[in-house]
């Protein structure tokens, strides 16, 4: 059972931002997982552990309720209509049960938008696949946490065994419905600004007390973020990508597997993280992709969330990362090249000076109308050919309801890009999902083979 996790009351600012720029549905934040299990999971175990949990975990049983008139993040408020089996449902899987059959079923389940009076989250059990397996189609809205918080939220769902021993535990009482009226949301929001606004005030006597210690060194730490706030808020007209330009609503789910241990060596060959030999390969594979395309690229432009989890906040739901936005440097051919290109980039994102202030910047631009902001971050997000997101996972088997979890893969939001690249670790292997807009790529066969070959050529590295 893994740690209580820790849940705000209302959404932080980024989440709010996020949340408001869905006003375009091109910028979903919906985040598709797949589990794939050995056989099906016992339905009355699956609802018994899924009723617990949304008994210890708050989230699980909230609904947005939007702030009124203040420009506060809305509230997360428990749902006095929750119902179990919206959230929770079974289906056979479509003939013939293959792979194939099962990723094209949990696309059509990722597009599909939240009810936005329910809990932002929905399973899909789906039974009868080929060889007697089973899956989870896991969908959650990414205010709800991030992939680092979904994995810990997920690890209270699972077990370490098949059959593990039956403990009597009474099933905690449900948390207490919350009905808000418009005057209470509002209420809630004003005083949640007036706190707001004394922060804001302590953080002026800080600066202001530094800039009378240290005048020169505060104006070029000024300096700097403003820089830094310009570089990661700045719009952009098209993808660098001359093929992956078009946008949609379509959605195609694929899935590659990587060796865990080689890869990890792999990166080592260049003083590397993991991290650094995953970006490395999907560059590789996207430069292979332009090639066969006749349309060579030295450059193209993705986000990367970078995790800002401090020690001892470990247990902190909610989203815990900022968006890094760079050009990747996809046209070096010399894997290893690549791969210590893309380490000293990376370290450098991670050192932008405006990072860190991602939240107050959030804060300031919730305060503009609704369609402003939908129109700045389509310019930005648009822009984006490609995003990468790397998330660990458990390193031992795992159990759901009696299934033994085979893989566990993870399809992230495109969110206005042509693509997203998830990793997941599992066991001794890297579950890669493949999330790519059907109009920028329509031909993900060809796609999919680029990025294998991508991951072939940095595991040899190692």
């Amino acid at each position: 059972m893994a740690d209580e996790m820790i849940f705000e009351r209302r959404m932080s600012d980024a989440d709010a931002l996020m949340w408001g720029v869905e006003k375009d549905p091109l910028l979903r934040s919906t985040i598709t997982a797949v589990v794939l299990l050995d056989r099906a999971p016992d339905h009355d175990r699956l609802l018994e552990r899924m009723d617990r949990a949304s008994r210890l975990i708050p989230r699980l049983r909230q609904r947005v309720a939007p702030s009124p008139v203040i420009p506060a993040p809305p509230r997360w408020v428990v749902d006095p209509n929750f119902d179990l089996r919206y959230h929770v449902r079974f289906v056979r899987a479509p003939a013939p049960g293959t792979q194939r059959t099962l990723f094209d079923l949990a696309a059509i389940v990722g597009m599909q938008g939240f009810d936005r009076a329910r809990p932002l989250w929905e399973f899909v059990v789906v039974e009868d696949l080929a060889d007697g397996r089973a899956a989870v189609i896991q969908k959650v809205h990414h205010s709800i946490t991030d992939g680092v918080g979904g994995i810990k939220l997920q690890m209270t769902m699972l077990d370490l065994e098949r059959d593990p021993a039956v403990e009597d535990e009474a099933m905690p009482p449900a948390p207490a419905p919350e009905e808000f009226t418009a005057l209470r949301l509002m209420g809630g929001s004003v005083m949640h600004e007036l706190r707001r606004q004394v922060g804001i005030a302590r953080g002026l006597v800080r600066a202001t007390t530094g800039a009378i210690i240290d005048p020169a060194g505060r104006a070029r730490q000024l300096g700097d973020v403003a820089a830094s706030a310009a570089r990661i808020m700045a719009p952009v007209r098209a993808p660098l990508s001359p093929i992956m330009t078009a946008r949609s609503l379509s959605v195609q789910f694929d899935l590659i597997t990587a060796p865990l241990e080689e890869t990890k060596r792999a990166a080592k060959t260049v003083d590397g993280k993991l991290n650094d030999a995953f970006l490395a390969a999907v560059a590789g594979g996207l430069r292979r992709y332009h090639d066969r395309h006749g349309q060579p690229v030295d450059t193209l432009r993705t986000t990367m969330p970078i995790n800002i989890r401090a020690e001892g906040t470990e247990t902190l739901a909610g989203n815990q990362f900022v968006p890094a936005r760079f050009l990747v440097p996809v046209g070096i051919k010399d894997p290893r090249e690549r791969m210590a290109a893309i380490r000293e980039l990376v370290a450098t994102q991670r050192s932008e000076p405006a990072l860190p202030f991602t939240e107050t910047i959030a804060g300031i631009l919730n305060r503009l109308p609704t369609t402003v902001v939908t129109q700045l971050f389509g310019s930005m997000l648009k822009g984006v050919d490609f995003v990468t997101s790397n998330v660990p996972g458990a390193p031992v088997p795992v159990f759901l309801a009696g299934g033994r979890m085979e893989a566990h893969i993870a399809f992230g939001p495109l969110s206005g890009a042509a693509t997203n690249i998830t990793l997941v670790s599992y066991l001794d292997d890297l579950h890669i999902g493949i999330n790519t807009d059907a109009a920028a790529i329509p031909d993900s066969d060809v796609f999919v083979d680029c990025l294998q070959e991508g991951f072939d050529e940095i595991a040899k590295c190692g």
